[in-house]
């Protein structure tokens, strides 16, 4: 973990000094009252762990805005980057949408590494970023970056809480894949569920790599060290890859506490012997579950063809929160006055989240759902949100 995380200082350095001087444009401005209005994202579409659905849905919401007539006629010319992410990509792509384009607001970013890299460009140039996803422990640590969703780390803290409190599960492991600078933000998570409920885990493993083409070894250990239950933070063929290492094995009894990122279709199709359930706490409400509250996101994704996913929901939520913000300003859209108007935004209701939105506060809600051995459904498992030490 220290490596990797030296050789992203390392990365950033350079980029950083190769890159000095690409900050200019026109300063967010938005250009004249009849310009489009510029609207960037950062976001990891290639590489190990990736999230290319959350900006395709932002896309499609500034798109259908665009055809309705945009705001009085002026359009979002939403610009979305891959930073395949690498920290001096990520670190350019930020300059090229900020310093170059004159972004007013960055919207609908989903990227591994971005939010902890850029946060402090972001604030230095005055823009604020609502990320449709975030991933990265600076996407919540930044007085200038919001997500729309729960994000991983109280994902694990809500997942934690499910399986020792609603499903009185005992001897709970935790495996970890770190990027970057997370591993002391998941032990934020852990410590706060131990805080709520009295409880620790039987066994931590932090090695637990991203991508991995065999996760039978990590499977053994944990079922070794005398498991019942595991509670990990992969994305989807991660997730795939370790539950079927542990049909492999024979361990049909393990409970599994996965987090949002796993929660697809394409991953319930996938598994065909679920151990004794795969629980996730869903960050929006269940897509899976046939209900109007998700009827205007999935109509805009099927007419896209942009996966159903939680990604996409986030983006979706996101450029939505973003729009009705910018309805309500009067006067010129500018960097500072969109930034102006973000933070003094009144908290917005939607039925997709359990948690009001408001630049500046998280979420901390999640819909229990169940993917039982031989349904490759997701079925909800509850009839609210769960709330953090609720």
């Amino acid at each position: 973990m220290n490596t990797r995380a030296s050789g992203t200082a390392a990365l950033l350095a350079v980029a950083a000094l190769t890159l000095a001087g690409c900050a200019g444009g026109d300063g967010g401005t938005g250009g004249g009252s009849g310009d489009p209005i510029v609207v960037g994202s950062v976001n990891t579409i290639s590489g190990p762990a990736t999230f290319p659905e959350a900006s395709q849905a932002a896309a499609a919401v500034f798109e259908a805005f665009n055809e309705a007539g945009g705001l009085d006629g002026r359009t979002i010319d939403y610009k979305m980057l891959d930073d395949k992410g690498d920290p001096a990509t990520a670190t350019a792509s930020a300059r090229e949408l900020v310093g170059s384009d004159g972004a007013v607001a960055l919207v609908g970013s989903a990227s591994l590494i971005e939010c902890e890299i850029n946060a402090k460009y972001y604030e230095q140039e005055g823009i604020l970023s609502m990320p449709g996803i975030g991933v990265d422990t600076g996407c919540f640590d930044s007085d200038n970056i919001s997500p729309a969703n729960v994000g991983p780390f109280n994902d694990m803290t809500l997942t934690l809480q499910y399986g020792s409190e609603v499903l009185g599960l005992d001897d709970i492991c935790i495996l970890l894949e770190i990027a970057g600078s997370t591993r002391p933000t998941y032990q934020a998570a852990i410590d706060e569920w131990t805080e709520i409920t009295g409880k620790k885990p039987k066994y931590v493993d932090d090695t637990v790599p991203y991508g991995a083409s065999d996760y039978t070894p990590y499977i053994v250990k944990a079922r070794d060290q005398g498991c019942k239950a595991l509670a990990i933070n992969p994305v989807e063929p991660d997730a795939i890859g370790q539950v079927k290492a542990a049909n492999a094995q024979g361990w049909d009894d393990v409970t599994w506490l996965y987090l949002t990122s796993v929660y697809s279709e394409n991953f319930a199709e996938a598994i065909d012997d679920a151990g004794a359930g795969i629980y996730v706490p869903a960050e929006f409400y269940p897509f899976t579950d046939d209900s109007e509250i998700n009827a205007d996101w999935r109509e805009l994704m099927e007419a896209n063809d942009i996966p159903l996913t939680s990604f996409s929901q986030g983006g979706y939520l996101a450029a939505t929160y973003f729009i009705e913000v910018l309805e309500g300003m009067d006067g010129d859209i500018t960097r500072e006055t969109v930034s102006e108007a973000l933070k003094g935004m009144e908290p917005i209701e939607n039925p997709m989240v359990g948690t009001p939105y408001a630049f500046g506060t998280q979420n901390t809600a999640g819909w229990p759902i169940i993917l039982e051995s031989g349904t490759n459904a997701w079925e909800k498992v509850a009839d609210d949100w769960l709330r953090i030490g609720e």
